[in-house]
């Protein structure tokens, strides 16, 4: 009787352990590590609700590695792929515990800050920015320039107060950063999308 107790809860612990595997893999992006669109999507929905019903703040970076295309096209997509990766261990390594940081499709990333003010979410889009460039030039297999990262900033409630208008509002100020000259932060502008503050360089 105790084998075979022994043997059902072998078996109810392995169970535990592949549904958790499977949990984890469904909400990972497989190459760089990081948590996926969905499960971003996910959680922002959830840290916004919270911001709104306990009253704080909350920031949110947009990321995009900059000439991307021109480095898989002069070092193919092997090499993409080794940014990209590194890119998640850097971001993974740099985010604090209560932070989700995803790959939200192709080369643009997100990090969710709750309880992070505006000025709090500058700072840490600006560490980022120049803590990735640290981080390549230190990766042994790098045979190829590090990338930078053009960074929109937005926050709760300064841009929206809905997960739609959070990543439309740090999305516009991304691209306001590339169209300025990459390797940038630009933090979200007012309701008119006029942009109240960049940083570089």
């Amino acid at each position: 009787m105790v084998q075979t107790l022994g043997e059902q809860l072998a078996l109810a612990l392995a169970n535990i352990r592949l549904r958790a595997m499977l949990r984890d893999q469904s909400s990972r992006d497989p190459l760089t590590g990081l948590f996926n669109r969905r499960y971003m999507e996910e959680s922002l929905d959830r840290a916004v609700r919270r911001a709104a019903r306990e009253g704080y703040p909350l920031g949110l970076l947009m990321a995009d590695l900059d000439n991307f295309k021109q480095l898989n096209d002069a070092f193919g997509h092997a090499a993409g792929d080794s940014v990209l990766r590194a890119v998640g261990r850097f971001l993974l390594d740099a985010v604090r515990g209560g932070d989700v940081a995803c790959r939200f499709g192709g080369e643009e990333f997100v990090v969710v800050l709750p309880r992070a003010s505006l000025e709090d979410t500058r700072r840490r889009a600006e560490s980022l920015r120049d803590g990735m460039k640290v981080h390549q030039a230190g990766e042994p297999t790098m045979l190829y320039p590090p990338a930078t990262m053009s960074i929109g900033v937005a926050a709760y409630p300064d841009h929206g107060t809905t997960v739609d208008e959070l990543i439309l509002a740090a999305d516009s100020a991304m691209y306001r950063a590339k169209g300025l000259g990459r390797d940038l932060v630009v933090v979200a502008g007012d309701r008119e999308s006029r942009p109240i503050e960049v940083s570089g360089h």
